[in-house]
């Protein structure tokens, strides 16, 4: 902040200055003492600068309605929503989240440095505050074709970029536990500059999590059990508690919370899709599910905002005080958590769920890589001598698979997809080098009948994933993806569909209005190829991910993750 800022500020905040806004009749929630105070918000600057009786440019009666920090989602992934992050943003802020601890790691994965280099600059174009993670795990696997590597030395250097908080999730668990270099140095980078270090440690317990928090490890938000998670807060970790649309957390971990641990604990998202968003809400819709459990709303309210504010460092954020941003959020209850009004830096940007702005246009070619060759529908042979071969089945709602075997339907060697056991085709293709490198196995749980799927969505180094019951379709929906440089697409009958996604094959720069209608046309689509999943593109996006057990395809085998190695597939 300039000296002039400042100086204006105090001013504002004796009286000596008329203040931007002063919002009347409010009833404060105040996260310092857990009370709820009847006062007059004065705003001046993009600031709260103090209460009572202010001479203000503007004076909005609020007739007893609830002031609230703005809400800050502890550990989200932006890129899982689909939208870039302006349109992504228009969706949000009309729910009360003003600040994110980002993660960017998909679209790093897809674009590297300049990907990450995109996410800042969009960030500084729109009302919300993110605050960026550098990620710690790009690639997550040696088992996979990437399109970046963010080694030591580039992490070095977005640990010092303006407007990154810390280390974002460390995944690679065996790499701290065996002391890899690069990990190693990556974790020493963020504590020698004093940076928090986010865990990802799922089941991990004794020695080993200790091992892992000696490390600098200080959150996570992977906890799946009460008894999980109480481990972790007892050896002294914070606690990100989830709930995104794949993984739901809050109603299991919600017991551990008591008023001696409750400063240690948040709220994330993690991967809220764009439906969900429409349907559920973001962290609004957490705190409305923690208080109807029982939680109280003041400490719901701070694990949203001071909780998080305080353990990444968040300058004057995260609360309603003087000399805080005037983030804020105005709701008539404490129950619903409805917002009827929301202020970013003293701004209103958003009124009863609508966004009053919206996202500045992106001047230049949204970042990408997207190079598939010319292909036919030999791509998609699946070849094998033996007349039994391994199967992924498909755990419906879960991002885990089981490994399962059968015989084979053949011709020759060539093996057949067998629409009659639910035996369908999966190809990874890679999407980076313009080789189009590939792997193929038989998947079980699809359901479908006819026609395929397919997405650029991989996680996590987003090649190309496609299911489907005859390779003509298969081919179909590739080239439909080829030709508009990645997203989700169906095809069914001859017919194809297409939601295209410009931004590194992961973001569309449609309105979330438009990506649900897009959806909605694609999920009817899906239905008519017989599929049984719920979300079929979710669940195909993580069939490539070979940290998940036990089965995955990436684009240069079978993985077997228990052994993390590949396993004798098909040809």
């Amino acid at each position: 902040m300039e000296e002039q800022q400042l100086l204006k500020l105090v001013n504002s905040a004796l009286g000596n200055e008329q203040v931007d806004c002063l919002l009347c009749n409010a009833r404060v929630v105040n996260v310092f003492t857990g009370d709820i105070e009847a006062r007059d918000v004065a705003v001046s600057n993009g600031f709260v600068v103090g209460f009572g009786d202010y001479d203000a440019k503007q004076r909005v009666d609020l007739d007893g309605a609830y002031v609230m920090p703005g809400f800050i989602d502890a550990h989200v992934h932006p890129e899982s929503a689909m939208l870039e992050p302006g349109r992504w943003a228009e969706e949000i802020l009309p729910l009360g989240t003003t600040t994110v601890v980002a993660d960017p790691h998909e679209i790093a994965n897809v674009m590297g440095m300049a990907g990450m280099q995109f996410m800042a600059e969009r960030g500084e174009q729109i009302p919300l505050n993110v605050c960026l993670m550098a990620p710690s795990c790009v690639p997550a696997t040696h088992l996979e074709t990437t399109g970046a590597n963010l080694g030591p030395e580039e992490v070095d250097e977005l640990l010092d970029s303006d407007g990154v908080t810390g280390l974002a999730e460390m995944m690679n668990v065996p790499g701290v536990l065996f002391g890899l270099d690069p990990v190693i140095k990556k974790l020493c980078a963020a504590l020698e500059r004093r940076m928090p270090i986010d865990g990802h440690a799922p089941g991990l317990g004794g020695k080993q999590l200790s091992a892992y928090i000696a490390a600098g490890i200080t959150t996570d938000h992977e906890s799946f059990t009460a008894e999980e998670a109480g481990e972790k807060l007892a050896l002294g970790m914070h606690l990100i508690i989830r709930e995104g649309s794949a993984a739901r957390n809050l109603a299991t971990l919600l017991p551990v919370v008591n008023v001696r641990n409750a400063s240690r604990c948040m709220f994330g998202t993690d991967d809220r899709h764009p439906s969900d968003l429409c349907d559920r809400g973001h962290i609004n819709s957490m705190l409305r599910q923690a208080v109807g459990l029982g939680l109280d709303p003041v400490t719901a309210i701070r694990m949203a905002t001071l909780n998080t504010a305080l353990h990444f460092g968040l300058q004057r954020t995260g609360a309603v005080a003087p000399g805080y941003r005037a983030d804020l959020v105005v709701c008539q209850d404490l129950t619903e958590f409805r917002p009827i009004a929301v202020f970013a830096e003293g701004r209103k940007v958003a009124e009863n769920g609508k966004a009053l702005f919206a996202a500045p246009a992106w001047t230049g070619n949204w970042p990408n890589r997207f190079a598939l060759p010319a292909m036919t529908r030999d791509v998609f042979a699946l070849r094998r001598t033996e007349n039994v071969g391994p199967v992924i089945e498909v755990v419906p709602g879960q991002i885990i698979t089981k490994a399962a075997s059968c015989d084979l339907r053949k011709d020759g060697d060539t093996v057949l997809a067998d629409v009659e056991r639910d035996l369908l085709k999966l190809f990874v293709i890679e999407r980076y080098t313009g080789r189009g490198g590939r792997a193929g196995a038989l998947v079980r749980g699809f359901g479908m009948k006819r026609g395929a799927i397919a997405t650029s969505i991989a996680h996590d180094s987003h090649n190309v994933i496609v299911v489907g019951a005859g390779d003509a379709d298969m081919l179909q929906a590739v080239q439909a993806l080829q030709a508009c440089g990645g997203g989700l697409a169906v095809s069914c009958d001859g017919e194809v569909d297409v939601l295209p996604l410009p931004v590194a094959g992961l973001m569309s720069d449609l309105s979330g209005d438009d990506v649900r209608a897009k959806l909605h046309v694609l999920s009817e689509m899906t239905r008519q190829t017989g599929c049984v999943l719920d979300e079929p593109f979710m669940l195909l996006s993580f069939l490539a991910l070979p940290v998940i057990p036990e089965l995955k395809l990436t684009d240069k085998g079978l993985v077997d993750v228990g052994k993390f190695d590949f396993i004798p597939g098909y040809e």
